[in-house]
């Protein structure tokens, strides 16, 4: 995890089903559907990611963790028969980096989640960069409410390298320019003359 991407910290926030496994003493606020000062084991309770991952550590067992549905057998089928067709965005914004940073914690099924993840991006790629090109000054909202955070960034990516290419066609970027320290160097030198 990168501490200053503010996308990382964002995806830390997505929520994972947990168990608790021992008592939390003096922590019943984390639990709003229940009055008592503490959390008793077999309470479940939906906490972020980055709580989950620091009380489910090898060390310590404070808590469980359950793999979210969005990455189950039945969504991992849903991928398999066509994953053009699913809103990303809805699953998670986060989908790929968040399935990523599940790889912490012991899943049994952690292996067919990775390659459902890996498959359902080389499906979707193709047509992410093929609607990145031939889409220029164009409402891309619709386009682009169905993907994901990484596939945004890989869709603008794709539009950026467009239009350079295109500005580039059209001779625009040849264009030579006195850069700014060269300017500032010659007034300088014309100053001290």
């Amino acid at each position: 995890m990168k501490y200053f991407d503010i996308d990382d910290i964002l995806m830390t926030q997505e929520k994972i089903q947990s168990k608790v496994e021992l008592t939390l003493f003096r922590m019943g606020f984390l639990d709003s559907s229940n009055d008592d000062k503490d959390i008793l084991p077999g309470t479940k309770m939906e906490l972020p990611f980055w709580l989950a991952h620091a009380l489910c550590s090898q060390k310590r067992r404070i808590v469980s963790v359950e793999l979210p549905k969005v990455y189950r057998e039945n969504y991992r089928e849903v991928m398999k028969a066509d994953a053009n067709v699913v809103n990303l965005y809805k699953l998670g914004p986060y989908y790929y980096n968040f399935g990523m940073q599940l790889r912490c914690f012991a899943f049994p099924e952690i292996d067919d989640v990775a390659k459902c993840l890996l498959s359902t991006f080389q499906a979707r790629f193709r047509k992410i960069m093929d609607a990145s090109q031939n889409i220029l000054n164009e409402d891309t909202s619709k386009l682009t409410s169905n993907l994901d955070e990484m596939e945004k960034a890989l869709f603008k990516v794709g539009q950026k390298s467009l239009n350079d290419f295109q500005l580039w066609e059209t001779r625009q970027l040849e264009k030579l320019k006195t850069s700014e320290m060269v300017r500032a160097h010659r007034k300088r030198k014309r100053e001290d003359e």
